[in-house]
């Protein structure tokens, strides 16, 4: 195992609060990005959003997350992070990608008032459109799928602990 774990998947899922659980369990820190980006310019990630464009939000996010140095810690990310190829280069190099996999129809439950979340959505983009374009990215980066479904908070941090 690397030195850190590092969260990724869909915005609800539970990254956060499995990151937390996992971190105390394993007697690790707990790092959030989406925290760090809004401590870094100062503003709630939808704000960010908003005034300066997904895109631009996006640069940002691969930005920050490129350079995060970390021993020893569970990174939960946020659902957008797949987006930066470079982030996602550096968050492989310093750590283990466990990806929470959860059927959309799952999801679709869980998820609610996605604006104020700061989820990244293009214009005319569904919830539904975002899954689709972006399982196969956390395919892709995951040395660790986690199938979610049907699974509590519990269960999916022994399956997580199980597989590390």
């Amino acid at each position: 195992m690397k030195d850190n774990i590092v969260l990724i998947g869909m915005p609800s899922v539970g990254k956060s609060t499995a990151g937390v659980v996992l971190a105390k369990i394993m007697g690790m820190k707990f790092v959030d990005t989406d925290l760090i980006i809004q401590q870094k310019y100062k503003q709630k990630l939808h704000n960010i959003i908003e005034e300066r464009g997904t895109e631009e939000f996006l640069r940002l996010e691969n930005e920050t997350i490129s350079k995060i140095e970390q021993n020893g810690a569970v990174i939960a990310t946020g659902g957008s992070v797949v987006y930066g190829e470079d982030a996602m280069r550096h968050l492989k190099e310093i750590g283990t990608i466990v990806y929470l996999d959860l059927d959309f129809e799952y999801l679709k439950k869980r998820l609610h008032n996605i604006k104020d979340r700061g989820v990244v959505l293009k214009d005319g983009q569904s919830i539904r459109d975002i899954y689709d374009e972006r399982y196969p990215l956390y395919i892709k980066y995951a040395d660790i799928i986690i199938d979610e479904n049907s699974k509590d908070i519990e269960q999916t941090i022994e399956a997580i602990i199980e597989k590390l």
